[in-house]
């Protein structure tokens, strides 16, 4: 088993899907700095009225009687909950981000919105249309900008808006620029630590992205994931004493006996091709 795919395993096992999806970039691309934005194409968010109607009414006119049927009753008894499961169940997580958001309409608290901006978020990684893509940043860019509105210092909020900028938008340099404000007074941040991480790692700016996994694990030394992310980097360098030592740190911290028998199994690989 390679690092990367042990590290995707144990990961979701630790974690849980939506927060390695949530945190690391969608697309890899090629580029300077910290940004490691791409050439998708981009939204302009600061247009508010984007919305998945279209792809709705699409997705609507192919399911299947029964499934359409019981769609639309859950919707007359405005159990919007139950929709959104309706689509995640049905393999549209677009869909479901979509109702998250009229949830979060109806809620109107930070949380509901950035609950509904993460959804859109998450999408972008499994939509199949990428003429959608566009859409899900400016979707994103209005719950967490709404979520913003409630409260100002809502800095998981204030990632994710950025996060939308770098990979999404026709100016990532402000978000960028935005995460770096961020890092002036919340440098401890371990989510932002790890944005600019995973940033680093989609442009191939390699030692960019051990520096702050390193400055993760100083912030937290129980961010024992942290040690699989350097050694998924160092093996990417073709460092592989580094790349054991890393794994090494992970098997000694964690309480996972499946996860440590993984990884001594590959610390073994690595070193007897070494």
């Amino acid at each position: 088993m390679s690092v990367k795919k042990t590290q995707l395993v144990l990961i979701i096992s630790a974690l849980g899907l939506f927060v390695l999806l949530f945190i690391a970039p969608k697309i890899a691309p090629k580029h300077s700095d910290d940004d490691g934005h791409d050439h998708a194409p981009k939204a302009n968010l600061t247009s508010s009225d984007a919305n998945l109607e279209v792809y709705l009414n699409m997705a609507l006119k192919s399911l299947e009687p029964s499934k359409k049927t019981q769609h639309d009753k859950l919707l007359t008894a405005e159990q919007l909950d139950s929709v959104v499961v309706f689509w995640d169940r049905s393999k549209r997580p677009d869909l479901a981000a979509h109702y998250t958001e009229q949830l979060a309409k109806k809620q109107n608290n930070a949380a509901a919105w950035l609950k509904a901006g993460n959804r859109y978020y998450y999408a972008i990684q499994f939509t199949q249309d990428k003429t959608a893509i566009p859409v899900l940043y400016q979707s994103a860019s209005r719950c967490f900008s709404k979520g913003l509105e409630l409260e100002p210092n809502n800095t998981d909020a204030k990632i994710m808006l950025a996060s939308c900028y770098v990979e999404g938008s026709e100016d990532p340099m402000e978000g960028i620029k935005r995460l770096k404000e961020i890092e002036k007074t919340d440098s401890s941040n371990i989510k932002l630590q790890l944005t600019f991480a995973f940033f680093s790692v989609k442009s191939g700016q390699l030692d960019k992205a051990i520096t702050r996994f390193n400055t993760v694990t100083r912030i937290d030394s129980n961010y024992i994931e942290a040690y699989l992310h350097l050694a998924d980097a160092y093996e990417q360098q073709g460092n592989t004493p580094k790349t054991i030592e890393m794994l090494q740190k992970y098997s000694a911290k964690t309480n996972d006996i499946t996860a440590r028998l993984e990884i001594n199994k590959y610390i073994d690989q690595l070193k007897s091709k070494n």
